[in-house]
């Protein structure tokens, strides 16, 4: 074929076998892949060379449109111009991963429990996946450990290789990446190792804070990253930060990080703490009262993957003794973990104090009835904190500054949406967060 003749063998088994000819009306020659990101690629990248080689074999200029298969009106197809040979038969529909550590299947959107402290990044996650290398190009997701970036990043590979099933899909840690890297170094296989990265149509990093202090493999990275997102290819990054706040990371790459979308996930609040436990409890159908539930997400509040553990050695506990999965259990069974857990985050005094030192107004603002909007806004986000940082109740707060819940409540969900709209607010809270040691 005159494409076989002109293409890679990579790509056109990737990109052109995958195509059926549909109909031919006149002029206009219809043909028909497979799903939506297939049109979106090959319209792209390869119509113009499809048009020019189907012009060539027809004999005469044709202008071709490329359409899902199972949207087209059902009828039969119309003869197409012949090649000179006959065409190649096409390539199976397993999917193709290549990745160097293998996605997690439990790490779908639907295991995904949605709250308000992630929902931007699943809206973000999601939309990349539903578009790669369109929407948001690079990704990157940047939290606290456990919280949830590695979830959401896997479930956009999850996603592609299941509507896209050609795809390439590299999912690694910043650190597998680099050994792979020394290990291609000193063995002479820069060439496998560049071929193997730049030839992928969805590349997932996690942790690339890991690459600060280290030039050799900044610079390979940059040269790979741009070679990746000139060809439209989707980049999805996680750190334990944003870019910015990376030392040691090249001033280049920080640019380029920053040129799609940057997302926080932040620590849980209660609520969604809760959902997430009943979640995983059904997963692997586990009976567990609501009070123990309840115990555990408000003793373990800043880590997801703790919780998941908590909550198998309760079941566990009670599995071998017999007993039944209660409130008591659960605290006989976490007692030390917990009290490690207590000592890591900040309480509702330290909140208060730091929050009124970092606006410069007294502490005893945070108690008092003052509503100038100078004393009304720290006071609110020292709310916000003291609820998304220690997992105390919505009444429990509402004592410590002389408010009743639903004061505590409509603070929240004040800060909660400022962040979502104000860039500036939302970082000033995470400067505070991390002064609080909790990020």
């Amino acid at each position: 074929m005159e494409l076989a003749a002109r293409l890679s063998e990579e790509v056109f088994s990737r990109w052109i076998r995958v195509i059926r000819p549909c109909r031919l009306e006149g002029d206009h020659l219809e043909l028909s892949v497979a799903n939506d990101f297939y049109v979106f690629w090959l319209e792209e990248n390869y119509l113009p060379l499809i048009t020019a080689a189907t012009t060539l074999v027809a004999g005469r200029e044709l202008r071709v449109t490329l359409a899902v298969e199972d949207r087209l009106p059902a009828r039969a197809p119309e003869p197409v111009p012949a090649a000179s040979s006959p065409p190649r038969p096409r390539a199976p529909s397993a999917p193709r991963e290549s990745v160097s550590i293998p996605l997690d299947n439990g790490f779908t959107f639907e295991s995904f429990v949605l709250g308000p402290s992630n929902t931007f990044a699943h809206a973000a996650c999601l939309a990349v996946a539903q578009t790669p290398g369109r929407a948001y190009n690079p990704l990157l997701i940047f939290g606290g450990s456990g919280l949830g970036k590695t979830h959401l990043m896997q479930a956009i590979g999850h996603h592609v290789l299941k509507t896209a099933r050609s795809a390439v899909v590299c999912y690694t840690s910043a650190e597998a990446f680099l050994n792979e890297y020394i290990e291609c170094l000193q063995h002479n296989r820069m060439v496998a190792f560049r071929k193997k990265y730049r030839g992928v149509d969805l590349l997932l990093i996690d942790d690339i804070h890991f690459l600060a202090g280290k030039a050799g493999l900044q610079e390979e990275f940059f040269h790979m990253f741009n070679e990746l997102h000139t060809r439209g290819r989707q980049i999805v990054l996680t750190s334990d930060r944003p870019p910015s706040e990376i030392q040691g990371l090249d001033k280049r790459l920080v640019s380029r990080f920053e040129w799609g979308v940057t997302t926080q996930i932040e620590p849980p609040d209660v609520e969604t703490r809760v959902a997430i436990l009943r979640k995983k409890a059904e997963a692997i159908k586990l009976r567990l009262s609501d009070d123990a539930i309840l115990f555990i997400a408000e003793n373990i509040r800043n880590n997801i993957r703790k919780m998941e553990g908590a909550l198998k050695s309760v079941a566990a506990y009670a599995a071998l003794q017999g007993t039944a999965m209660t409130r008591e259990t659960a605290m006989q069974v976490l007692r030390g973990c917990l009290d490690r857990t207590a000592s890591d985050g900040p309480n509702i005094d330290v909140i208060q104090k730091t929050v009124a030192e970092f606006f410069d107004v007294r502490l005893s603002d945070m108690t008092s009835k003052r509503r100038m909007q100078t004393v009304v806004v720290p006071r609110q986000v020292a709310m916000y904190l003291s609820r998304t940082l220690t997992g105390r109740s919505l009444p429990a707060i509402g004592d410590a500054f002389g408010k009743n819940h639903a004061t505590v409540l409509h603070a929240c969900r004040l800060v909660t949406d400022r962040m979502r709209h104000d860039p500036a607010f939302k970082e000033m809270v995470s400067t505070l967060r991390r002064r609080l040691g909790a990020d």
